[in-house]
């Protein structure tokens, strides 16, 4: 079994579940211990300044093995695992040399990952493929991420004859909640650039993200015992209903792509008296997202225009920014990327991210830091998988970019 499978089997049995709307960082406890379990291992590898702060960020050195003066490179990856599926008690299950076929994920439930609606699979005929049993989801995103760069700084700690300049290792959490970014400290990280590991198929690489906004929807309506209610009740759950239902119908992340924006209803709750909704807000051109939000606060001025003022609250907050401008002007990172990708037999693929990093957020922190591939399929939830194959390609990926680091 290689390296990096062997840490991403151990890495993935961490329950690193983050949680919504808290307002500490880790989200969760449980984040921490894997975030000591990383620092141990750095300190046994003879990783360099290795730290774990307060909040559960991870810092290592891989220090220089030469003279000469070349950008500090760094590589971050996030611990935390999505809201969205439960990551506890991951039962991984390695289907050797996969036939092409369809995969039952459980014997008793009878859960299968069938290639009519996956048909990824079919790229990876006779490799082998991690997924789980469909009770949870599998933590490749991002643990796929940390699981490369620990194997990465395994190889090159072992091999200091291997020339190259200082190396950074950062691991965070909440990146699953939006929050990765938030205290990271890219002072004492001191990198020149770095790539965030957190993306999906082999030779993914991306430099363009959505703009992202949450908006939060609280309606307020008056309960009344509906046989004496005419001209007096006024239903939460339908002025709820108004207000989704004038959103545009299409700017739906069920009939969108590439790089188009849209309105995203997570969650709605509600009784007559009170309800809530829960959206996310997506579009990579400044100007479109813009009007987004625009549009959704109109919307909440007409139903307060209409039903009384005060009857919707809506609380509008930005999450990050497309990097794509500010990676430009460092447009060394994807050439270096693309070339190394090039020369360990991977097709760059370079596309925007339908989502976001803590990349994004870092490039505005003053650390340009696009998004390499991790090789996993379809993250947060059951049908979550990644090749063995892939992921050793993505450690010979990191260390070609490091090679390429060391020519500049």
């Amino acid at each position: 079994m290689s390296e990096v499978l062997n840490h991403f089997l151990k890495y993935i049995s961490y329950d690193t579940q983050s949680k919504e709307d808290v307002e500490v960082i880790p989200s969760t406890e449980k984040q921490r211990v894997l975030a000591e379990v990383l620092a141990e291992e750095l300190r046994a590898m003879h990783a360099q300044d290795v730290r774990v702060d307060q909040n559960s960020y991870v810092y290592a050195t891989i220090p220089a093995t030469m003279d000469k003066k070349v950008p500090v490179l760094g590589f971050i990856a996030h611990m935390d695992t999505a809201p969205a599926y439960s990551g506890a008690g991951v039962r991984p299950q390695i289907v050797k040399q996969y036939d092409g076929g369809d995969i039952v994920m459980n014997q008793k439930t009878g859960l299968t990952m069938k290639t009519a609606d996956f048909p990824d699979l079919l790229n990876y005929r006779g490799q082998d493929i991690i997924t789980t049993d469909g009770t949870t989801l599998l933590g490749a995103d991002d643990k796929a991420g940390v699981a490369e760069i620990m194997a990465m700084a395994e190889y090159l700690l072992a091999h200091p004859e291997i020339p190259h300049g200082t190396i950074r290792i950062g691991f965070t959490p909440d990146e699953e909640v939006g929050h990765g970014a938030d205290l990271f400290d890219v002072a004492g990280f001191a990198a020149d650039a770095a790539y965030t590991v957190d993306g999906g198929a082999l030779g993914e690489l991306e430099y363009e993200n959505f703009n992202a906004a949450s908006a939060k929807v609280n309606i307020h309506g008056s309960s009344i015992h509906p046989g004496s209610s005419k001209g007096k009740m006024r239903n939460a759950i339908l002025m709820a209903m108004e207000f989704h239902n004038m959103l545009p119908v299409f700017e739906n992340p069920m009939y969108t792509e590439g790089y188009e924006g849209f309105f995203h209803l997570d969650t709605m709750t509600g009784s007559v008296e009170e309800a809530h909704l829960d959206y996310i807000i997506r579009d990579f051109d400044e100007k479109k997202f813009a009007e987004k939000k625009e549009f959704i606060t109109r919307v909440a001025a007409y139903l307060n225009e209409r039903y009384g003022k005060g009857t919707v609250e809506l609380e509008l907050k930005e999450s990050y920014r497309n990097m794509k401008a500010i990676i430009e002007p460092h447009i060394y990172l994807i050439d270096i990327a693309k070339a190394a990708m090039e020369e360990t037999g991977i097709e760059p693929i370079v596309t925007p991210i339908r989502g976001g990093t803590d990349g994004a957020r870092l490039s505005y922190m003053g650390l340009p830091c696009p998004n390499l591939c991790t090789g996993g399929h379809n993250f947060h939830g059951k049908y979550e998988f990644i090749p063995a194959q892939s992921m050793e390609k993505v450690v010979e990926l990191l260390l070609k970019i490091v090679e390429k680091f060391a020519e500049r």
